[in-house]
């Protein structure tokens, strides 16, 4: 049973203003949601990704679920802030109101944090994954899960300008909410950043298939890794390859060029980091 106390609103109509944050959920101006014009709102999907929102430390605008959600997942409402609205309706409202099947069954409007900057990011860090040109929301959601699953204590994330958005719903989603758990901040200067990181300690070492990377098996322990992805296609830049302290690749079969980024990430900070 939900916890007594939540302030549960019923939905019947799809056009009901209160739930027009949840509205048409593909697009992108819900960033720049007019109420949230300084920051923007975001989606959180599911009812694990919605637990971690919550306990996240992240604004929540609000939430909508099913009766079936609201019945396993009131005890967790229950620690949001005394008045937050917990939108209940029935399936057929819940799809029409977002324009696809929500088969989870629960949605959480999300307030975006205030921007963090590189140099407060790295003060806190002792390893990083840094992404240059990550532009697929899925595979930013893995490399997400990834840091949290096998990054250790102190893991974060720097991305560089042309980067997704890591709150965006898919990306959320795929990362299991570790989105939300995992500190990271987006680089204004690029890839001028890479010596900023590089002055605060880190060893930048740059994961290449091309020959001229040595096998990461080789590479000897550092205290501060910074391992720094390239985009799905092209991979690291010329200019970003020439920035990293060192290229490191993954031997694969003969025949294979190449890992999907998500993999060859994770197999990468197992590597330089070991297992948890």
């Amino acid at each position: 049973m939900p916890e007594p106390g939540l302030n549960i609103v019923a939905i019947d109509d799809p056009e009901d203003p209160r739930v027009a944050a949840y509205r048409n959920l593909p697009d992108p101006d819900l960033r720049r949601h007019r109420e949230h014009a300084a920051r923007g709102l975001f989606m959180a999907e599911g009812e694990l990704v919605v637990r971690t929102l919550i306990r996240s430390g992240y604004g929540v605008v609000s939430v909508l679920l099913t009766q079936g959600r609201l019945e396993s997942i009131g005890r967790d409402l229950s620690l949001l802030p005394i008045g937050t609205p917990i939108y209940l309706a029935g399936q057929g409202v819940m799809d029409a109101v977002a324009g696809f099947h929500i088969h989870r069954g629960i949605l959480a409007c999300g307030v975006r944090p205030e921007p963090v900057d590189v140099g407060e990011l790295l003060g806190g860090a002792r390893r990083l994954v840094v992404m240059e040109a990550i532009a697929n929301h899925d595979n930013m959601g893995g490399i997400f899960r990834n840091i949290a699953a096998l990054g250790g204590a102190g893991a974060a994330g720097v991305l560089c300008p042309r980067c997704c958005d890591p709150l965006y719903r898919k990306a959320i989603r795929v990362s299991i909410g570790h989105v939300l758990s995992v500190p990271f901040a987006r680089a204004r200067d690029w890839p001028g950043a890479l010596d900023q990181i590089r002055g605060a300690g880190f060893t930048l070492i740059g994961l290449s298939p091309g020959s001229q990377a040595e096998p990461i098996g080789a590479l000897e322990p550092v205290e501060r890794p910074a391992l720094v992805l390239g985009s799905e296609g092209a991979g690291l830049s010329e200019q970003t390859r020439s920035m990293c302290d060192c290229l490191v690749r993954i031997p694969m079969a003969p025949g294979v060029d190449s890992l999907n980024v998500v993999v060859a990430a994770g197999i990468a900070l197992h590597r330089l980091v070991g297992p948890p």
